[in-house]
């Protein structure tokens, strides 16, 4: 019984996940019950527990993680600030005249707002209530107009800055050296957050080419799914130049001075965090959008925001000592060394090839099955850090290793029947637009995903070339 309790926490976690209670409570709690039963059956070593006051301590003063808020204080503040509503209106009139035009737009300012928010779901429901309505008054068909923005959703998860690569940063970080100190390395390198910002760029924007071509390849060849572009005689207002450069200018702007910082080396992380949000709070007072009352609301959803994310953490601290008191560290270690060494006795090692590619195929595997039921967040702080030392320690770059979860995590939001991203969109989509249109319509998108995933399994270098470039030594 004793080797079987961490696959039963982590199966009865998983249970109470799908009966729907919060995941905080869920993650804490039940590692606590199983805690109490291994302690009764004298199973469980209760001084793993003693080190949980030290890891709340350090997720409390982790400076990495003072990121958090600020990045979501700077996506809040321009969502709330109107910029994507602006940006989408104003794209819209660059490309009218180009086939699919509305559903490149759509791509575009998804890209921007993710690149912002970092969110999948404010993300999927912005997008959604802004531009759905008006894709659908075009004569898109509901499975083009959803699917697009279901897929420019996700890319909250890959283009920087992204809350949800500063977690994975850190957890990743953590557990690179740790591989390195069981190899015998008493001088660990080090992985930064800006090393997986700078890793996921070629791969986001390539991703959002994909999406380009595919909509223009529609375009030209389903005029019933994307219909011609509308011509009017009316003379613009506004010289569309100007309106390109008044809308997107700014918003650019604070993204460079966000990304530059890093890549430059001129700030951390956080500090770049904290750059965002000033800039965020500037414009939206340059468009006269920050009164008290928006002021506010913002720091409102940013504090619950940034609450339930280290109340998250918590948990997953909580569960991850229960796991590793039973031996569940050991277990899975076991087990994918077991597959990487290609043991003829072993079914799977006989299935997989030997050395990483072999565990790594696993692992994505079983991070895509459970993207299904859990969020990001869990999955970060739950998984990873049970299953990357392991990988790590066969060799694996640790840069390229976070950019494949990333993109594996995105595809498995958008695959129906349970991907986040599609309930999200469900969820303020008229009663006009099916769940079968949804379901249809991110088949083409998921399959993009996939081609981007195994174009990374085969040249790594689209992950990692970038930032040997840009923090090689001078």
């Amino acid at each position: 019984m004793e080797p079987m309790m961490p696959l039963l926490l982590f199966a009865a976690v998983c249970l109470v996940l799908l009966i729907g209670y919060p995941v905080a409570p869920s993650l804490a709690g039940t590692a606590l019950a199983f805690a109490a039963i291994g302690l009764l059956t004298d199973t469980f070593d209760a001084t793993f527990l003693t080190a949980l006051p030290n890891r709340i301590y350090g997720i409390m003063t982790n400076q990495t993680l003072i990121a958090v808020p600020l990045f979501v204080f700077m996506g809040v503040m321009l969502e709330r600030s109107k910029v994507a509503e602006e940006l989408l209106g104003t794209m819209a009139d660059l490309f009218g005249s180009t086939k699919s035009g509305l559903g490149i737009s759509v791509i575009l300012v998804g890209m921007l707002l993710a690149a912002s928010t970092g969110i999948v779901g404010a993300t999927v429901v912005t997008m959604g209530l802004l531009s759905l309505p008006i894709m659908l008054k075009r004569g898109y068909h509901p499975s083009i107009a959803t699917g697009t923005i279901c897929a420019s959703g996700t890319l909250g998860q890959i283009i920087p800055p992204s809350i949800i690569l500063i977690l994975l940063g850190d957890v990743l970080s953590a557990a690179y050296q740790q591989a390195q100190l069981n190899m015998g390395i008493f001088s660990p390198e080090t992985l930064s957050v800006g090393d997986l910002f700078v890793g996921a760029l070629i791969p986001g924007l390539l991703l959002v080419l994909g999406y380009i071509l595919y909509l223009l390849f529609i375009g030209y060849t389903r005029s019933d799914l994307i219909p011609a572009p509308l011509k009017t005689g009316n003379t613009p207002s506004e010289p569309i130049a100007a309106k390109v450069i008044k809308a997107l200018v700014p918003p650019l702007l604070l993204m460079f001075s966000v990304l530059g910082s890093i890549l430059s080396g001129a700030a951390t992380p956080t500090e770049a965090a904290a750059v965002g949000a000033v800039g965020a709070l500037l414009l939206a007072l340059l468009k006269k959008q920050a009164s008290w009352s928006v002021l506010r609301d913002v720091v409102r959803s940013t504090t619950r925001v940034t609450s339930m994310i280290f109340f998250i953490f918590i948990g997953a601290a909580i569960f991850s000592l229960v796991f590793r008191g039973f031996g569940g560290d050991e277990l899975i270690e076991e087990f994918l060394l077991g597959v990487a060494e290609n043991d003829a006795d072993s079914f799977l090692g006989s299935i997989f090839p030997q050395g990483a590619f072999g565990p790594i195929m696993i692992v994505m595997l079983v991070m895509f099955l459970l993207g299904f039921i859990l969020d990001f967040i869990e999955i970060t702080f739950v998984v990873v850090p049970i299953i990357a030392p392991v990988l790590l320690t066969l060799g694996v770059d640790p840069v390229w290793l976070g950019i494949m979860i990333a993109i594996n995590l995105q595809t498995s939001f958008l695959t129906p029947p349970f991907g986040f991203a599609l309930f999200y969109l469900r969820g303020v989509a008229p009663d006009s637009v099916k769940t079968t249109d949804i379901y249809k319509g991110i088949v083409p998108f998921i399959f993009i995903q996939l081609l981007m995933l195994a174009a990374l399994a085969y040249w790594p270098q689209l992950a990692t070339w970038l930032p040997g470039i840009v923090f090689s030594p001078k």
